[in-house]
C-alpha cells in the first residue's frame, strides 16, 4: 500500500486520497465550485469529513489540488534545453489551468487566500513551493549545461511564466492557445538568460539572495 503524509505527519492511504480528489472533480463538474460542500464530497467518497480535513485545510485547497494539481506538479521533461524544458512544463500547466473547473475555481481561491492567512501560508508552502522547485531544477540543469551564465531566482522564473499565464487566463481572460504559450516561454527564456548574464557580469549582485 502506498502511503503519503497527511497534515499531522502520519501516513495516509493513497487510495483514499485518490477517491477524495476524483470525487471532488466530479462534483465540481456537476454542481460547480460555489455549491460544492465538504459534506457532499465525504458522502460520495464514502469517507468521514475528518479524513478530508486531515489532508486539506479548506474546501478551496482541496478543490485546487483536485482540479489543477492532483498533489504533484508535472514531471520535468528533460529536453536538453532551457526553452524546451520550460515549454514542456508550461504546456502541462496550461492544460490544467485552462480547464473549465480551474477557470471557475481560481477566482474563488484568490478571494479566499486574500482573507485567510492560514490558507495563504499553506498555498505558499505546498503548491507554490512545488512549482518553484520545478523551475529551480530547470534552471540548475541549464546552468550545468552552460546554457546560463549563473543561477536565477526560481521565484522570478515562476512569476514570468506561470504568473503571466494565470493573469492571461483568469484576469485578462485571453484565449490562450499553444502559440501564445510558446511566445510566453520564448520571452521568459530570454529574460531568464538576461538576468543570469547580469548577475554573472555584476560582482555586486553575485551575493544577492537567489
Amino acid at each position: 500500500m502506498t502511503a503519503r503524509r497527511q497534515r499531522g505527519g502520519r501516513p495516509r492511504d493513497s487510495r483514499v486520497d485518490d477517491k477524495i480528489l476524483r470525487t471532488t472533480r466530479e462534483l465540481i463538474d456537476e454542481v460547480g465550485y460555489p455549491a460544492l460542500t465538504v459534506d457532499q464530497i465525504a458522502a460520495r467518497a464514502g469517507v468521514g469529513k475528518a479524513a478530508i480535513y486531515r489532508r486539506y485545510a479548506s474546501k478551496a485547497e482541496l478543490a485546487f489540488a483536485a482540479t489543477m494539481y492532483d498533489q504533484q506538479p508535472p514531471p520535468l521533461a528533460g529536453t536538453g534545453s532551457l526553452h524546451g524544458d520550460l515549454l514542456s512544463l508550461v504546456r502541462a500547466f496550461h492544460i490544467r489551468m485552462a480547464a473549465p473547473a480551474a477557470r471557475q475555481l481560481a477566482p474563488a481561491l484568490i478571494s479566499e487566500i486574500a482573507v485567510n492567512p492560514e490558507l495563504e501560508t499553506r498555498f505558499q508552502d505546498t503548491f507554490l513551493a512545488a512549482e518553484q522547485a520545478a523551475f529551480a531544477e530547470i534552471i540548475e540543469q541549464a546552468v550545468a549545461r552552460g546554457e546560463l551564465a549563473g543561477t536565477v531566482d526560481p521565484a522570478m522564473a515562476h512569476l514570468l511564466l506561470l504568473g503571466s499565464l494565470a493573469s492571461a487566463l483568469y484576469i485578462i481572460k485571453l484565449p490562450v492557445d499553444d502559440a501564445m504559450v510558446t511566445d510566453l516561454v520564448t520571452a521568459a527564456a530570454a529574460g531568464i538568460t538576461a538576468l543570469a548574464d547580469r548577475r554573472h557580469s555584476d560582482p555586486a549582485r553575485a551575493n544577492e539572495p537567489r
